[in-house]
């Protein structure tokens, strides 16, 4: 059977992270001082009216500013990843916490996870390729927020890393530093590679990336594509030079992405997008969207505007 929706799903829904689980559909979200998951038996069925599965304790380095979390599940069990801080955003790290149970469990707190260099550090993700693991992240290179790079490391355990990060990208291109430099006051707003995600297709695995400044119109996906060697040499990921995804007619700074399947095998692309040119975080809606391929190459199309019906398939 077939169902229809049209974008957005969710007004505000910044960050979207979808999974399919069992026939089901697990939203994964912030509200800033805690992380809930909502199920569905559709994507546009999801909403913000989830199960709070993790609240940190006060007044601890990871109490506050909960960014982009993630729920994954590793060798049967499920793990949360999510970016916080103390109040100060120079203080954001990843941290990773433990299900009792199902994806939308309670989550008990593991601890930080981080490189040796333990800098500013968002976004992080979990790439499994060749039998082994790999934590990827959004970061500064040094203690000063000049730019936001896209690093790489090993994993000991899904809780761990177990080898010095490697940065696989930096926003050198035009197109990823829109929005930055110099703003009218002199503060200096940086560019911007984050909220990677892994896309797999055989053999071949690619990042799906956000690029340029998450506060205007601008932002976009960018692609990283490994197709063999060292995941751990940068060398080896060819950066894609020009977006795969940008802005249409009343979708606006489409990015921070998160990639599931309808019933029938359809892929699809959840992002978020604001409905006007003004730029901002506000109003950054939850959409949704198929996309094809071209051997391992995804085909993302156009964003898909509030006007256009999005065909579905539903469970049976």
């Amino acid at each position: 059977m077939t169902e229809y929706f049209y974008n957005p799903i969710i007004e505000n829904g910044p960050d979207p992270f979808v999974l399919r689980h069992a026939d089901r559909y697990y939203y994964c979200y912030s509200t800033g001082a805690a992380i809930f998951v909502s199920s569905a038996d559709n994507i546009h069925h999801l909403s913000q009216n989830g199960r709070e599965i993790w609240r940190p304790a006060p007044d601890k380095p990871y109490s506050k500013n909960l960014w982009a979390p993630e729920i994954h599940e590793i060798d049967g069990a499920w793990y949360l990843y999510v970016a916080c801080d103390n109040g100060a955003n120079e203080n954001h790290r990843m941290y990773v916490c433990k299900s009792d149970g199902g994806p939308d469990g309670n989550y008990s707190l593991v601890g930080k996870i981080s490189d040796d260099a333990d800098k500013w550090a968002i976004d992080g993700t979990v790439m499994q390729r060749g039998g082994r693991m790999y934590f990827v992240w959004s970061g500064w290179e040094g203690d000063v927020d000049e730019n936001q790079n896209l690093y790489i490391a090993e994993m000991r355990s899904p809780t761990e890393i177990g080898s010095a990060r490697v940065m696989l990208s930096a926003p050198q291109l035009a197109w990823e530093r829109r929005g930055s430099g110099l703003t009218a006051s002199g503060r200096l707003l940086p560019g911007v590679n984050e909220g990677p995600q892994i896309l797999q297709r055989g053999d071949t695995v690619h990042i799906v990336y956000s690029a340029a400044g998450s506060w205007c119109r601008h932002y976009c996906l960018g692609m990283l594509t490994l197709r063999g060697g060292d995941p751990l040499d940068a060398e080896n990921w060819i950066k894609s030079q020009s977006p795969v995804f940008v802005e249409n007619e009343g979708t606006h700074g489409p990015g921070h992405c998160s990639f599931t399947t309808a019933p029938d095998g359809t892929d699809f692309i959840v992002y978020h997008a604001r409905r006007d040119e003004k730029g901002g975080w506000a109003g950054r809606g939850m959409r949704a969207q198929p996309f094809t391929w071209d051997g391992d190459m995804p085909r993302f199309g156009a964003a898909a505007k509030p006007t256009d019906r999005i065909e579905i398939a539903s469970a049976e």
